[in-house]
């Protein structure tokens, strides 16, 4: 009982530590996109209470859910209440039937055109990695 409870400790411990890095990243992401980020109360029902941050990257709209206990992380985002005719893009989990699977598919694409940018104007990677 006590290793399994060691184990569950341990899961617990490095979930938490997972999830707080996420909302870092997260506010970081947000602090990239300052003129779309906002937060706003999540609009789907069985999410009452909930935030989610909102924001523009490649022409479509992400949005992922942020805990109340992060907020402080977030101050820089502006808060909005979410638009009546609220544009649902592939990108935002809140309405998929495949929470994320789109909105991964359209990061890696935006990904993969920013890299192309950067080094199309750019420093070649090659060169920008270190020693």
């Amino acid at each position: 009982m006590t290793r399994w409870q060691l184990h569950a400790d341990s899961y617990a411990q490095e979930s938490g530590r997972l999830s707080r890095e996420r909302a870092h990243l997260l506010a970081w992401l947000a602090a990239l996109h300052p003129a779309s980020a906002v937060i706003t109360p999540a609009v789907r029902a069985g999410h009452h209470g909930s935030l989610r941050l909102r924001l523009m990257a490649g022409g479509q709209q992400l949005s992922w859910a942020v805990r109340p206990d992060d907020l402080a992380l977030f101050e820089h985002v502006p808060f909005a209440e979410p638009a009546m005719e609220h544009p649902v893009g592939l990108c935002t989990d809140e309405h998929a039937e495949e929470p994320g699977a789109d909105r991964d598919a359209h990061i890696r694409r935006h990904t993969h055109l920013l890299a192309i940018e950067g080094t199309l104007l750019g420093v070649p990677a090659r060169r920008r990695v270190g020693p």
